[in-house]
């Protein structure tokens, strides 16, 4: 029996744990042929996704995909993230979370390589100051 990953376990604790504690949970994700977000927001191959109980509806968090429902520039959009394009889960106002290797998708590669690297990935939410994900993230795999 193989054993199961443990990041959508750790993706549901940290949103869980932001709610608890009133902070903004933050879901970094490298864009994949799969991955469903809004195209304009995709800076460098990667993006960066409020996911609070505000900013998104119909959250659900299963063993294989991230859905919602948000608003970006006041239209409402569908987003769909398969798990194993998620980089990294963090918490806006303090930076804890943790980041996971995800595996090399040639398309994505070959923009972070033009472009820059997942440090340098923008929240999608209009309206908010830039912020780089945190470096100090943990790394699981």
């Amino acid at each position: 029996m193989s054993e199961q990953s443990a990041k959508p376990y750790l993706v549901r604790a940290i949103c869980e744990w932001c709610a608890d504690n009133g902070l903004t949970p933050y879901l970094a994700v490298r864009v994949n042929p799969q991955t469903r977000v809004p195209a304009a927001f995709v800076k460098n191959g990667e993006i960066v996704l409020n996911v609070s109980p505000t900013a998104t509806r119909k959250l659900t968090i299963d063993n294989q995909w991230i859905h919602f429902t948000a608003r970006f520039n006041g239209s409402s959009q569908e987003v769909a993230v398969p798990i194993g394009a998620v980089i990294g889960i963090f918490a806006k106002e303090t930076g804890y979370g943790f980041s996971f290797s995800a595996p090399d998708d040639p398309v994505a590669a070959l923009a972070s390589a033009s472009a820059g690297t997942a440090r340098d990935a923008q929240p999608a939410r209009a309206g908010e100051p830039p912020r780089k994900r945190p470096s100090h993230l943990q790394v699981v795999k």
